[in-house]
């Protein structure tokens, strides 16, 4: 189960108990508030507090003080222009913070975004439930032949069968080689702390994860992206869904020049000029190395 009894107990008493608060509210933020979205066999996303909303974004740039007499969509202009110019600190004013429930191997890629605040479950003090990350057979996947970190073709059959039932019984002994070196009645134990250093990487953890809007932006498209890792793109695209109803015009305009753009080098805007003056451009002339040139096609070819 994702979440415990209490945890939903929690949930339920904050959301049924609601404050008066002069402060900015995002309307489409307050019904994610507390909720929890499960992710994986046993992790969840859940938001606990935010700040800030697009109007926060606009003021920031503008340095004004209330709503002033802007229209919306000179708003969302602004906040387009702030986005296709690479500003950053208006997207700063705006904040969140998270509660997910994650595998160690997944919280290891994720912590590599340094931008964050970030606390995690103490394996120092507390006792690691069991619970594991088991892909699902559709996630199982050979190593690619072209691609390093990336993934190839299904593995199929007992290849997966074997696969899966190597997975569960080695989390599985581990924990219970845990549990015993734990302390035990009549038994001084080993310290958690080191008792912990056995577990499997596919063991959940818990953090609490807060982070401004413009690196939240800088997370979603590296790791919402169709070539992240599975397990890290799933938590990333629950995210993103939330994040599109909190700051819809900065959302957009994100989709628009970082996900959905192109950044073209110098010598790719040289090469777009040549061919529509009618020049026949390859890669020997263009000046550009062959993997430079084989990402242009991909996009202009």
């Amino acid at each position: 189960m994702p979440l415990t009894e209490d945890q939903l107990a929690e949930i339920e008493a904050a959301r049924a108990n609601p404050q008066p608060t002069l402060r900015a509210v995002a309307p489409g933020m307050e019904q994610h508030l507390y909720t929890a979205v499960p992710v994986l066999d046993h992790g969840f996303v859940r938001v606990i507090d935010y700040m800030g909303d697009d109007a926060a974004i606009v003021q920031a740039a503008r340095v004004s003080y209330g709503a002033g007499t802007k229209k919306a969509r000179d708003d969302s202009g602004l906040i387009r222009y702030l986005m296709r110019h690479w500003h950053s600190t208006p997207f700063e004013m705006c904040e969140i913070k998270l509660h997910v429930k994650l595998p160690v191997f997944v919280a290891r890629q994720w912590i590599r975004h340094r931008t964050a605040n970030v606390n995690e479950y103490s394996a120092r003090y507390s006792i690691l439930d069991r619970e594991f990350y088991i892909p699902e057979p559709d996630a199982l996947a050979a190593q690619s032949t072209v691609n390093n970190q990336g993934r190839g073709e299904l593995l199929q059959g007992a290849e997966a069968a074997r696969v899966l039932e190597i997975l569960k019984s080695d989390a599985g002994r581990a924990y219970d080689h845990y549990e015993e070196m734990l302390s035990q009645e009549g038994q001084q134990g080993l310290a958690r702390e080191l008792a912990r250093m056995n577990l499997p990487a596919n063991i959940y953890t818990q953090w609490y994860w807060k982070v401004d809007l413009h690196n939240l932006f800088h997370f979603l498209r590296l790791r919402a992206d169709e070539h992240a890792q599975y397990e890290i793109r799933v938590y990333a695209q629950a995210i993103a869904e939330m994040v599109k109803d909190w700051v819809p015009a900065a959302y957009g305009a994100f989709e628009d020049y970082r996900v959905g753009g192109v950044a073209l080098s110098a010598k790719g805007v040289e090469v777009l000029k040549r061919r529509l003056a009618g020049e026949a451009v390859t890669q020997e002339n263009s000046g550009m190395s062959k993997g430079e040139w084989r990402e242009f096609e991909e996009v202009f070819g």
